[in-house]
């Protein structure tokens, strides 16, 4: 089987990104087959690693692996699908792996397009809009391309220049022995072009602050921490780039009547000592509204009952709605009647019960019980 990504990492569940970064840059480093040539276990730790990092070092993978682990991902795709040019600063990494190993940089893909950066948004919802879905109207700062300089960073009637270290390729190549590596140009990052005199609207980021707006649709089933993406709601990319993408984080709010367990959700409900002596129907309320419960005849207090299909639907339709649990509890009256008094000494007398039972200490009650 498997071993758990955050164990093969050797980080807890709640790890930032640079934690799980920063342990798979070591793991990486100690295991990497170009210094243990011939050493299998060796290289199967490396691709494990790789695997545990390639999923977690992504908000949307990570998030489902967080819910489904291995063997339960319904989303029709593996975790372990990745290449290390693009996959969420995998090429990054790799490449600081590859200069500390022969002292260049990881091969990359001089023509990559740019792209924005990733925006993350965190919204509250209730527990009935996480059960059945809903629809959010999102607002949140995100950066515009500059009206200016049309998003290019230069002031209008000049243009960006070739950048004379790489030559307009945006790498930098070295040979180290028999290995032709290439890195990101550091003077360019990667652009190929250099702005030098930079537009006074936006500063040369080709960027100016702003506000958008999103509706985002809530699926049935979600929870406290689900993210979802919106793609291409980042920040705007440079010319040419790919803008980066929105992620709502959801909170579900604690619910006066119910607690929720994944899929199922409890709640307590009170009866009258005479409904569970005798037997009753009784109202209780459920996501879906109120229904009708049976009280069978000597119901205790504590008694757990069960309403199935009454819990939260399954995330995206991947299985069975939960169920409600229904715990009861007999409540005692505090004051009664005289009336009330009479009929229940007449009961405890009925029963064999003493009706003052203060008028025997604790001790002679224990004595009678061991007899």
């Amino acid at each position: 089987m498997k071993r758990d990504y955050y164990e093969v990492l050797g980080v807890s569940r709640d790890a930032t990104p640079e934690e799980i970064k920063s342990a798979y840059r070591k793991l990486a480093l100690e295991y990497h087959p170009d210094r243990n040539p011939g050493d299998k276990e060796a290289e199967e730790k490396f691709k494990e690693a790789s695997e545990a990092y390639a999923c977690l070092s992504d908000p949307e993978k990570r998030a489902k692996y967080d819910r489904f682990g291995h063997a339960g991902n319904p989303f029709g795709e593996g975790f372990g699908g990745f290449d290390f040019e693009g996959f969420g600063g995998f090429g990054d990494i790799f490449g600081d792996i590859f200069s500390e190993i022969f002292g260049g940089g990881a091969r990359r893909r001089a023509a990559a397009r740019p792209r924005g950066a990733d925006l993350r948004v965190d919204r509250r919802i209730t527990l009935k809009e996480a059960a059945f879905g809903t629809e959010l109207e999102v607002e949140y700062p995100r950066p515009r391309r500059c009206d200016t300089c049309s998003g290019s960073g230069a002031r209008p009637g000049s243009s960006p220049q070739t950048c004379r270290v790489c030559g307009g390729s945006g790498t930098q190549r070295f040979s180290q022995g028999f290995f032709a590596v290439s890195r990101t140009c550091p003077a360019c990052e990667g652009e190929g072009t250099v702005i030098v005199d930079k537009c006074p609207e936006c500063g040369g980021s080709g960027k100016v602050a702003s506000r958008a707006k999103v509706n985002v649709k809530v699926p049935p089933g979600v929870d406290t921490g689900t993210r979802l993406k919106l793609q291409g709601e980042g920040e705007p990319a440079p010319p040419g780039g790919i803008p980066g993408d929105l992620y709502v984080v959801l909170e579900v709010e604690e619910h006066p009547i119910f607690v929720r367990d994944d899929r199922d959700i409890y709640c307590e409900v009170p009866i009258s000592f005479p409904q569970a002596a005798l037997g009753a129907t009784v109202e209780v309320p459920t996501l879906d509204g109120k229904v009708e419960m049976v009280i069978p005849p000597g119901t205790q207090s504590g008694k757990v009952f069960r309403l199935r299909g009454k819990g939260i639907p399954a995330l995206n339709g991947y299985g069975a709605r939960g169920d409600q649990r229904v715990r009861v509890v007999v409540e005692t009256p505090t004051s009664l009647t005289k009336r009330q008094r009479e009929l229940l000494e007449e009961f405890a007398r009925e029963a064999g019960e003493e009706v003052h039972p203060r008028r025997r200490s604790f001790f002679q009650k224990v004595k009678d019980l061991l007899g």
